[in-house]
């Protein structure tokens, strides 16, 4: 049973990912489109991630010490700005510049614009070999931060995810930490019938990983989680795969026929956002 202190957590991070959830469909009614069956899906993970795991300073996003958050699948972005946003990174009053000329948030993720965004992400499958190199460095510098590459389950069919991973296991990068989203689209149809990825926790494990594999949308599971990996022996790499589901919280979103670019008609932002507010109502 869950100490007082413990539930106390649990709901501050639950109101972090209900915002986070909000402040993504706030986004993508100002742009009419956008990700957001992928932000739904994952704001649990970014929540325990930006207001829980993560060190870093709002005020000074080049601080050395901070922990490095790679978004590898750059069509995050939503999701990622209203991370920032809920960590006092970004000022919410930009939100209404989502993907807009001349906007610090631009609809895929790009480190030239976006303050906290540390790569360029969106061509898939590059995230993890940054991130090997990256904890390298950090190790030669011997700064104790860690790195957290941010991948989906579509860029598991790069041959360059497996070399970073076979790398990072050979450098022994305990100071690298992979997340996954399992939510099983990608662009071409259903992830597992592109390119089948089962036995996914044995595959990472043959490779050297320490692997954890839970709900992404449970969130005292998330939490768990990413305590586990950061208290890890530092010898290995460590990944969490997370299943989650696309349009999670907003139960017609979570039912829509599944691609990889939910459709949400012009009078359906506000129904999502009130369905969100209601149940929040509810759980408080």
């Amino acid at each position: 049973m869950n100490t007082p202190s413990e539930r106390g957590v649990e709901q501050r991070l639950a109101d972090h990912a209900y915002r986070i959830r909000r402040l993504a469909l706030r986004m993508g009614e100002v742009q009419g489109q956008g990700y957001v069956g992928q932000a739904l899906g994952y704001a649990d993970v970014l929540a325990v991630a930006y207001c829980h795991a993560l060190r870093f300073k709002p005020d000074d996003v080049e601080w050395a010490g901070r922990d490095r958050f790679l978004l590898s699948h750059g069509h995050y972005a939503i999701a990622f700005y209203a991370a920032l946003i809920e960590a006092g990174i970004i000022p919410e009053d930009e939100l209404d510049t989502y993907g807009s000329d001349d906007s610090r948030l631009p609809m895929s993720g790009m480190a030239s614009y976006t303050p906290g965004m540390e790569i360029s992400g969106g061509s898939l499958g590059h995230g993890l070999a940054i991130a090997v190199g990256m904890a390298l460095g950090l190790r030669l510098k011997a700064n104790p931060a860690f790195v957290y590459n941010s991948m989906s389950d579509g860029e598991l069919d790069e041959g360059s995810t497996w070399e970073a991973a076979m790398g990072a296991a050979h450098h022994g990068l305990g100071n690298l930490i992979c997340l996954v989203d399992i939510n099983n689209q990608q662009a071409d149809g259903p992830s597992s019938k592109v390119m089948g990825f089962e036995p996914l926790a044995d595959k990472w494990g043959s490779f050297g990983w320490h692997v954890q594999r839970a709900d992404g949308n449970d969130l005292p599971a998330v939490l768990a989680a990413f305590d586990t990996a950061r208290a890890l022996p530092a010898e290995k790499p460590r990944v969490i795969l997370f299943d989650t589901l696309m349009g999670k919280g907003v139960p017609f979103l979570e039912r829509r026929e599944k691609n990889h670019f939910i459709r949400v008609d012009p009078d359906e932002w506000q129904q999502a956002i009130d369905i969100l507010d209601q149940n929040q109502g509810a759980a408080r």
